[in-house]
């Protein structure tokens, strides 16, 4: 491709923003489901590159530093969402179980027709995140996480700050949200 010695950082940077901006884009829009938050963080992930290329290792290519930065940009964007708080209020509109753990009348889930090319959908992956942004912050995080960055779980915990039995909770609860909005707006 290039060698960094050979160009000015600020020649090298600009080659780069050329070549990955938009697979950034569509990386972080992916991770956030806000076009413009996905616009801050490339740009302060190419902003970041451009005063670390400078320390950039040749044994990895610039693509891999780039959604490396990318990534930890995002993982900052959710930590900070989740620290600046969110309304516990939304926790409680759960009554989807009654006192012995079965479910309450109207809250089980039905039976979806499993699609395989679901998620290829775009108008799908719009309601999906219209439907994940509604959770609140901590849950929308653990959800992303977990199906969209593919953590574990013991890194999830520490992302957030929280119990393993917590998240695991949380999970489920945010599973049932999902599915449930996905049932109103989608599948009726």
């Amino acid at each position: 491709m290039f060698k960094k010695e050979t160009l000015r950082s600020e020649d090298l940077v600009s080659q780069l923003v050329s070549l990955f901006s938009d697979e950034m884009l569509s990386w972080a829009y992916s991770k956030t489901s806000k076009r413009e938050i996905a616009e801050d963080l490339v740009q302060e992930t190419f902003l970041a590159a451009f005063k670390g290329i400078g320390r950039f290792q040749e044994g990895s290519s610039y693509k891999t530093w780039l959604f490396g930065i990318l990534n930890n940009k995002i993982a900052d964007y959710h930590r900070d969402r989740i620290r600046k708080g969110h309304d516990q209020s939304k926790e409680n509109h759960l009554d989807m179980f009654d006192g012995k753990g079965a479910w309450t009348e109207g809250s089980k889930p039905e039976k979806w027709d499993y699609e395989a090319q679901l998620l290829d959908d775009s108008e799908f992956n719009q309601v999906l995140h219209l439907c994940m942004d509604q959770l609140p912050e901590h849950w929308s995080a653990a959800l992303t996480y977990k199906y969209l960055s593919d953590k574990k779980a013991s890194d999830i915990c520490q992302e957030l700050q929280i119990s393993e039995t917590n998240y695991w909770q949380i999970l489920h609860r945010a599973k049932l949200k999902v599915r449930e909005c996905l049932e109103s707006k989608w599948f009726k």
